[in-house]
């Protein structure tokens, strides 16, 4: 079973390159890999051990972040390593985590398992939420090397509970400590006669926290918010857009003000945004440029006083066409609409909830946990359609009191659910000695 699984590895290398020719993401998804085993041997200290931690994309990152910064702080005679499988998690990040190498986790086949391990030289391998790859844990296993698999949580559809599922199920056996988000998970694994299990919660609800505590000021938002009530609709795609717009079109002005960041955020996508929501809108770009043009402040700058920059009134709606800002902008919502509960799946509803404001979703929420406790308490509050974005919304907007209360439900959620990074942390030390 094995040899099949390498073999359709390798194949499915070759044949990416055809799309390759059209994609540039799929480009540097295979671009990137022909530079880790040169990257390996320039960063690798000889007779420094190594924590390595593997994260599918960005999101998985900032879950698996809290538990990595705390091994950094235990361990500051350690190498860390971060690979990614994902362009989107990689181009982001490479070279930009401080007191980390990262690089590209290599196409799961025997050989390039062997070249990877023989370059990193690992001491432990922390895999995080659903990443399993058999030759790397197979590879991981024959070396004695500890593999730790955190914040996982495990659903009966999944491919380890099937009749067909036997290669990834003898992966599973391979990790040495799994800590999940819920007893069902453990159940389920329990099942499959696995059993080395921590029932610990999400790591993200630490990473929420430290976002909380830190400084998130941001001049254009400063400049652009001017003590309006403001709402943040964050990771939308275009069927969520489709419910949103009509309120927010109607809604922002005076006394309201709105921010979209589109899951997309490439010329085309933002410009068709751009279209829909009309003269009332003004890209992040455009906006930062004024206020540099004004005498203001270039974004992302903090701790100091942004100078009144004197732009022209009449746009109320802020469209974000970059990356890396949402997390911050959260903290100036007084109501979030989280995307892709109308589309391919919902997106972090946790970076908003910890602000302790209300938070908006589409119907698809199913399999999301914290989503679908927060909706069950009532501080996440899904909605079927454009009608009833706009009763919610208002009412939200238009309500304080309410607002505060709905806002409440989510932010002791996560006050009293987090501490997962903590518990894995003391794990981890164990198995490093």
């Amino acid at each position: 079973m094995y040899f099949l699984y390498d073999l359709a590895v390798r194949l499915a290398s070759v044949f990416l390159h055809i799309p390759a020719v059209f994609s540039p993401k799929i480009r540097s998804f295979l671009r990137g890999r022909r530079g880790v085993k040169a990257y390996l041997e320039s960063f690798r200290e000889p007779g420094r051990p190594l924590i390595w931690m593997h994260t599918a994309s960005l999101g998985e990152f900032e879950q698996g972040l809290p538990v990595l910064e705390r091994l950094m702080a235990a361990y500051p005679g350690h190498q860390f390593l971060v690979t990614f499988f994902s362009p989107s998690g990689y181009e982001v990040k490479k070279g930009k985590v401080p007191g980390a190498g990262t690089c590209y986790l290599p196409l799961d086949t025997r050989q390039n398992v062997r070249e990877f391990l023989d370059g990193a030289r690992p001491d432990i391998a922390l895999f995080v939420k659903y990443e399993v790859w058999p030759n790397f844990f197979a590879g991981l296993r024959s070396r004695d090397i500890p593999l730790v698999l955190f914040s996982a949580r495990f659903r009966e559809r999944q491919v380890f509970f099937q009749w067909y599922g036997g290669l990834m199920r003898r992966a599973l056996q391979g990790v040495r400590q799994f800590y999940v988000q819920d007893p069902l998970s453990a159940s389920l694994l329990n099942g499959i006669g696995i059993h080395r299990i921590a029932v610990c919660g999400d790591t993200r609800l630490d990473r929420v926290m430290e976002i909380r505590s830190r400084d998130n000021r941001l001049d254009f938002m400063e400049a652009f918010v001017k003590g309006r009530n403001c709402l943040v609709a964050g990771s939308t795609w275009p069927e969520d857009e489709k419910a949103i717009l009509p309120f927010v079109r109607a809604r922002a002005g005076a006394t309201c003000c709105a921010v979209i960041a589109p899951h997309k955020t490439d010329s085309k996508t933002v410009g068709e945004l751009m279209k829909r929501l009309g003269s009332g809108a003004v890209t992040y770009s455009e906006w930062s440029k004024r206020l540099e043009e004004a005498g203001g402040l270039a974004s992302g700058k903090s701790g100091d006083t942004p100078r009144e920059p004197g732009l022209p009134a009449g746009e109320n709606i802020l469209v974000i066409d970059t990356i890396g800002l949402l997390t911050r902008i959260y903290s100036y919502a007084d109501l979030a609409y989280v995307g892709g509960g109308f589309a391919t799946g919902l997106h972090n509803t946790l970076e908003p909830a910890v602000f302790g404001i209300p938070v908006l979703i589409g119907p698809r929420y199913a399999g999301f946990r914290e989503a679908e406790a927060l909706v069950e308490t009532g501080g996440i509050l899904p909605v079927a359609g454009p009608l009833e974005f706009e009763e919610t919304a208002g009412k939200l907007l238009d309500n304080a009191t309410y607002r505060r209360q709905i806002g409440a439900i989510n932010r002791d959620y996560i006050d009293k659910n987090a501490g997962a990074s903590i518990q894995i942390l003391a794990g981890i030390r164990k198995l490093i000695g």
